[in-house]
């Protein structure tokens, strides 16, 4: 089974889900993908989806509260990320980026080994279901401009600054 709980945040309602073995959903309410997202698990995990609590969703909020306090700076919670194989490199891959940074769409898939791939790079980034844990916030244009964010360009402008503000880095970036 899926359970999922909702939790709130500076920057909107998040809803998450897990199984047993950890973290598999963290969208935000008001995007229109997040209910799809759900039925795509179903039908990828093979689980039916319910509205609950477990270990992992209360370690979850604990560290989304830790975050957001800016007193965590890596998620720990397991996770459970179904997809290609593809994506789930590039899903690692932003797992890798730290705190604080930020990394151009190339520079992640030179990161892959795959320079000729930044719009399949983009494509996976877009596809990561567990936001803000799976730091695809931190992937910007190679001009430094913030660009493909599903839960809105001002979140991920607030989530960089705030990492910026608890990392002590500068960032420049601007909006569309």
């Amino acid at each position: 089974m899926i359970v999922t709980v909702k939790i709130e945040s500076p920057i909107g309602e998040l809803i998450a889900g897990a199984t047993d073995e950890g973290i598999c959903l963290l969208e935000f309410t008001d995007r229109r993908r997040a209910s799809r997202e759900c039925r795509d698990l179903v039908k990828l995990l093979r689980q039916t989806l319910e509205e609950g609590d477990n270990a992992h969703l209360h370690n979850l909020k604990k560290q989304l509260n830790d975050y957001f306090n800016g007193d965590l700076k890596k998620f720990t919670v397991p996770l459970v990320t179904p997809g290609t194989d593809f994506q789930k490199e590039v899903w690692n891959e932003l797992l890798e980026i730290p705190f604080g940074k930020t990394r151009s769409y190339q520079e992640q898939a030179n990161a892959l080994n795959k320079p000729d791939s930044v719009r399949a790079v983009a494509n996976a980034n877009g596809m990561n279901r567990i936001s803000i844990v799976i730091p695809c916030h931190r992937v910007i244009g190679s001009d430094g401009r913030l660009t493909g964010y599903g839960g809105g360009l001002k979140r991920k402008k607030w989530l960089l600054d705030h990492e910026k503000k608890y990392s002590g880095k500068a960032f420049e970036m601007t909006l569309f």
